[in-house]
């Protein structure tokens, strides 16, 4: 159905529409990015040495490295956003696999709750409760259930 001829043809929809794919192509996309970062660390090193050792004359012992502090801060924010990059990256892959587990769930979460609703408003007929009269009379050959106060003790005596 996909054919490399046709305009709309997209080999990312692929990926997008299995979230085993997408973890992959993300993990793919990560492994390059923090490849590219532990370049760019070194390339930093290299750079803050460079810059900190470029002195001119007449300066003070700390203008080249007042010089250098853009440049060093600069590389620090690149090095900061790679790594929120790949973060991001490993949440995408945990978000995809999360919404094919909603989108499964959805549908028996949905005849649960139309359940529910039918329960609601067909509810089942409770069995009739046992006469009052009788249990009474139970409660009192039992010893529980009698009176309340001391002052309802009748025939009894209290403790």
């Amino acid at each position: 159905m996909n054919s490399h001829n046709d305009p709309n043809y997209s080999p990312l929809r692929d990926v997008a529409q299995s979230p085993e794919a997408t973890a992959r192509y993300l993990a793919d996309v990560q492994r390059v990015l923090l490849d590219i970062g532990k370049n760019l660390e070194t390339l930093a090193l290299e750079v803050r040495v460079h810059c900190r050792d470029a002195h001119v004359e007449g300066d003070r012992f700390y203008d080249a490295w007042l010089r250098a502090q853009p440049v060093e801060r600069a590389f620090k924010d690149v090095l900061k956003n790679v790594e929120a990059v790949t973060k991001g990256l490993e949440k995408s892959a945990y978000k995809r696999r999360a919404h094919k587990e909603a989108l499964a769930n959805t549908a028996r979460k949905r005849e649960e709750k139309e359940l529910e609703k039918q329960r609601k408003k067909n509810p089942q007929p409770l069995q009739a409760a046992p006469n009052r009269a009788q249990q009474g009379a139970q409660a009192q050959n039992s010893g529980y259930g009698g009176p309340t106060s001391i002052y309802d003790l009748g025939k009894r005596e209290s403790a």
